[in-house]
């Protein structure tokens, strides 16, 4: 009987809706969601938890990554033991020297998360609701135990329409100004990783093609791309549309990239949206090297 009742005062709190205020813009907050958007949207893809509750989740959970537990134990989403056969690490809590998870790094805790709800019981219920039902997510959360404070729902609502997170949940974050353009009556599909955005090339496509179509400088373009900028381009190669990144997202710190055969340095380095010279360079590799199939390349 008690379990009835719990079970349907969840689903009575899920299906409730109400406005919540604003909060005051924090740059911590903004420059934590630039790091693990495309994480978050990679685990709504594959688990179908909404990006925008994980999100907001990790960014309450864990002070923007620099609560303590989020710098000890890379734990950014609050989870306990409860069962844990792995790393552990004692914090007080809502007792003292409570027993949490602890991580190699952030990425294990994101993917920790999605596992976690997915595969308890008393959160199956809110995967009834739509993907883009973020209050009745963050209702339903509350209710059902994930969290202790009488406004845990509200405040994941306010960070939510505060930063617009809602936009990861449909995919509009990841486009500059829309997802797709018209060439000659086809569609091109404009891909977003890194920071930056991408198109892959059609046979026969050059630079100065692709450039006509987004809008940019054909040189501009092949210096993004550290080509020249008369290169007849291979179909399905990446061509990114600004400047490469240094180094690939966070998400990839200490998981090196394996060398699969046919691959080069510079096939590796648009794979990951990073500068080639930087990709040899956190590698300690000269520009002469040739690496070979199986070797293990930093990316970050």
């Amino acid at each position: 009987m008690k379990r009835t009742i719990i079970a349907t005062f969840c689903l009575f709190a899920v299906l409730l809706s109400g406005s919540a205020q604003k909060v005051t813009w924090n740059k911590n907050y903004s420059d934590y969601f630039d790091t693990w958007g495309e994480v978050a949207v990679q685990q709504m893809i594959q688990y179908r938890i909404p990006a925008s509750i994980t999100l907001a989740q990790g960014v309450l959970e864990s002070g923007a990554g620099k609560s303590e537990l989020a710098r000890r134990a890379n734990n950014h989403f609050g989870i306990k033991c409860n069962g844990w056969t792995g790393r552990k690490s004692y914090h007080d809590d809502d007792e003292r020297n409570e027993c949490f998870r602890a991580y190699d790094n952030a990425y294990q805790s994101f993917v920790d998360h999605s596992k976690f709800l997915t595969g308890s019981q008393r959160y199956r219920r809110l995967f009834d609701l739509k993907r883009t039902d973020y209050k009745g997510w963050a209702r339903g959360l509350k209710a059902c135990g994930y969290a202790t404070s009488p406004t845990y729902a509200t405040r994941l609502i306010e960070i939510i329409e505060t930063y617009q997170l809602h936009r990861y949940d449909t995919g509009k974050e990841f486009y500059r100004q829309q997802n797709t353009v018209m060439r000659q009556g086809e569609m091109r599909q404009v891909y977003a990783f890194n920071k930056n955005y991408y198109v892959r090339a059609r046979r026969g496509d050059t630079f100065r093609r692709i450039a006509d179509e987004m809008d940019i400088s054909y040189r501009k373009l092949a210096r993004y791309n550290e080509r020249d900028k008369n290169d007849t381009l291979e179909e399905g190669e990446i061509i990114w549309l600004q400047k490469k990144a240094r180094k690939a997202p966070k998400a990839f710190k200490n998981r090196p990239h394996r060398v699969e055969p046919g691959e080069s340095m510079y096939i590796i380095s648009q794979r990951y949206g990073i500068r080639l010279k930087n990709l040899y360079k956190m590698n300690d590799l000269s520009l002469d090297y040739v690496i070979h199939t199986g070797d293990l390349l930093k990316v970050r």
